[in-house]
């Protein structure tokens, strides 16, 4: 059970590091006011949000390392033949995806394009989402397919592993910004972590969203999986966001249209996204069949 165990420590550092140190930061900035003053205006939030993302950053190899995921060919990132190909098909079947999708909206009308596009600064626009899509789309997948699903499944059978690693990556997803008024104190930390959390208390808000993101996440688990390498998930989730930010982008709701179905410009916060994602697991199953990759995580475990 060292890889859980290993999990759970992970966790707890980030969370309570996150509370513990962000006060103290926060009075650093405060004392450096006159020489930072873009600092010292941040709201403490933010510097809790940081310091999470700062000591999850520190602790992944010492993670990695007591999981035994502490090579490139453990977090399935090694240079195998056609991991190019398998990049390459990810992104492709991401973008199709949604592009298929985003076309059934159009059609029915629910969305429309948006007549204010016109106008420069749109190749810029498209840099940045092409960089968000491959910043987003390599660490998440590193982080919660290879480190986190490859952990886990070293403990548990990989259908658990998957269901557990595919809830806590929709879980993510649902953790607010959270402000606290007033003076900060040492125990400030611990109310914004309170708050981020709040929104699960309310389901009926967080739905379809929270089912559709975790089938985002066994759609991923299968892909890397069946193929033994982080590469066509990678792939995938880029093409995902990078589809999606340019669908949000080029697009607008249409008026009296049903986004409870068909979902805003995130597609995720819809029931559309339900079938998509369900069609698209059915099909990553029967297609994907694991080949090599049983020979190779056998070399790895043993």
């Amino acid at each position: 059970m060292r890889p859980l165990r290993a999990m759970l420590i992970y966790v707890a550092a980030i969370l309570l590091c996150g509370a513990l140190v962000a006060p103290w930061l926060y009075y650093i900035a405060q004392s450096v006011s006159d020489t930072f003053p873009a600092l010292a205006q941040q709201p403490f939030h933010r510097f809790v949000n940081r310091t999470m993302l700062v000591v999850a950053l520190v602790g992944l190899w010492p993670f990695l390392k007591a999981t035994g995921l502490n090579s490139a060919a453990a977090l399935g990132m090694a240079g195998y033949p056609h991991q190019f190909r398998r990049l390459s098909i990810g992104f492709m079947v991401g973008t199709g995806t949604v592009v298929l999708a985003a076309g059934c909206v159009l059609v029915m009308g629910a969305r429309k394009l948006d007549p204010g596009l016109a106008g420069p600064g749109w190749l810029g626009k498209l840099a940045g989402i092409t960089a968000t899509a491959a910043v987003v789309g390599t660490l998440e997948e590193v982080l919660f397919r290879g480190a986190l699903f490859g952990a886990l499944r070293r403990v548990l059978h990989w259908v658990f592993a998957l269901g557990v690693s595919s809830v806590l990556f929709a879980a993510a997803h649902f953790i607010q910004s959270a402000r606290v008024e007033g003076t900060v104190v040492w125990w400030s930390g611990f109310v914004v972590l309170g708050r981020m959390f709040e929104g699960f208390r309310y389901w009926h808000s967080v739905m379809p969203a929270f089912v559709n993101l975790t089938l985002v996440g066994v759609v991923l688990c299968i892909g890397y999986h069946r193929t033994g390498s982080l590469h066509f998930p990678i792939g995938l989730h880029a093409g995902w966001v990078f589809a999606l930010k340019i669908y949000g982008w080029l697009t607008v709701k249409a008026d009296l249209a049903s986004s409870r179905f068909w979902g805003t410009h995130k597609f995720v916060d819809g029931w559309l996204g339900l079938i998509v994602l369900v069609v698209l697991c059915v099909i990553l199953v029967r297609v994907l069949e694991p080949r090599e990759h049983k020979r190779h995580y056998a070399q790895i475990v043993s």
